[in-house]
């Protein structure tokens, strides 16, 4: 029985030794932490929005993946990303000078997306809208989850 012990220890050093390497870098990768990268403000926008598709049409006709009103759409191909985030920052700027005039400060996220989605509820937001903009918050705050 001890002959038997003693080959199976042989042999899982052999293998260690021949795999260190391999040992050493899965070890190492298991400890290290794993982060999830907090989306800028239009990205996370887009993803809220449409699932970050510019083919995305809304209920009420809304187009691109920022899901702007046909109405506040200028023109331009809504297709494109680039087109649709000079658009969404546009229409975003003045809403954001308003707010910055009224409450002396820029808005923080929460508000942010109550600008973009429902500016008139900016301070009394419906609980539909306030949950939204929870959700985008989530996707704008940076956290380091477990394995």
């Amino acid at each position: 029985m001890n002959a038997n012990l003693d080959k199976e220890n042989l042999m899982i050093r052999v293998f260690y030794k021949k795999n260190r390497s391999w040992f050493v870098a899965v070890c190492i990768l298991l400890t290290l932490p794993v982060t999830a990268r907090a989306m800028d403000r239009w990205t996370a926008l887009a993803m809220l929005e449409s699932g970050g598709c510019d083919r995305a049409v809304g209920l009420a006709g809304e187009i691109s993946r920022y899901q702007i009103r046909r109405e506040l759409w200028p023109g331009g191909d809504p297709l494109d990303a680039s087109v649709a985030l000079a658009h969404a920052q546009r229409i975003m700027a003045s809403r954001m000078t308003v707010f910055e005039r009224e409450h002396g400060r820029t808005p923080n996220d929460f508000e942010f997306y109550i600008l973009w989605n429902a500016p008139a509820q900016i301070n009394h937001p419906h609980t539909v809208v306030a949950e939204r903009a929870r959700r985008f918050v989530n996707l704008r705050v940076e956290s380091s989850p477990t394995l």
